[in-house]
């Protein structure tokens, strides 16, 4: 566990794991090139920071201080995180895994063995607008983890990054009733985009917003 796949680790957070005190660890690479992401070093980046065994170390201290750890990215699940849990489950934290689903098999892996407690999965959009934002063409693969966690007994949530400008009202509102039709019965949340200066595609502030409007969904909705 030598090799530095961990770009960063957020030593606090109460907001990014519902209900736990917890920190983030931050895992290089991703298998998508979203448009509107913040989080391009992390993405492109080849190595990181620290190892697992530094994380490790750093866990041992908070012991009885944290009540889990959010596995972020990037995108976590391009790495064979299962060692890796069963060392920090060893040392009494939760873990929640941020996703974009495209990895089900290892998704699958970690929630049947019990490693994770909590997912949270990204929506990024349905149709042909997922592989324009996303510049992936596994929309299929999102579906499948959707499908397999809702099936499975592991809390978890939807989310999705709105962009106006690339996820209109109408779209979300499809994206929704689609996440209603798959069996979803949960929150579906959405996180406006944050202008930082920089993201993939070198994307503006929207011209517009539709966040005061009410949306028509199944679902219920909640702006974070």
């Amino acid at each position: 566990m030598s090799d530095r796949i961990i770009y960063d680790i957020t030593p606090f957070t109460h907001l990014d794991y519902p209900d736990n005190l917890a920190a983030i660890v931050w895992f290089v690479g991703c298998n998508m090139r979203c448009m509107y992401c913040y989080n391009s070093d992390i993405v492109f980046a080849k190595e990181g920071r620290y190892t697992p065994d530094d994380l490790l170390s750093f866990l041992r201290k908070r012991t009885g201080l944290l009540d889990g750890v959010v596995l972020s990215g990037g995108e976590p699940t391009l790495h064979d995180l299962a060692p890796l849990c069963r060392k920090i489950r060893a040392l009494g934290f939760k873990i929640k895994l941020d996703t974009n689903g495209l990895n089900p098999t290892r998704l699958r892996e970690l929630v049947e063995e019990g490693l994770v407690q909590y997912v949270a999965l990204d929506f990024k959009a349905n149709g042909a607008r997922f592989g324009y934002i996303t510049g992936s063409s596994r929309y299929e693969r999102f579906l499948e983890s959707l499908d397999f966690l809702i099936g499975a007994k592991c809390p978890f949530e939807v989310r999705t990054t709105v962009h106006p400008d690339l996820l209109g009202k109408e779209a979300v509102e499809a994206m929704a009733g689609e996440l209603y039709r798959r069996g979803y019965r949960g929150t579906y949340y959405l996180q406006s985009f944050v202008e930082t200066g920089r993201n993939i595609a070198d994307i503006g502030p929207p011209t517009h917003s539709f966040k005061e409007q009410r949306l028509d969904t199944p679902l219920p909705v909640l702006w974070r």
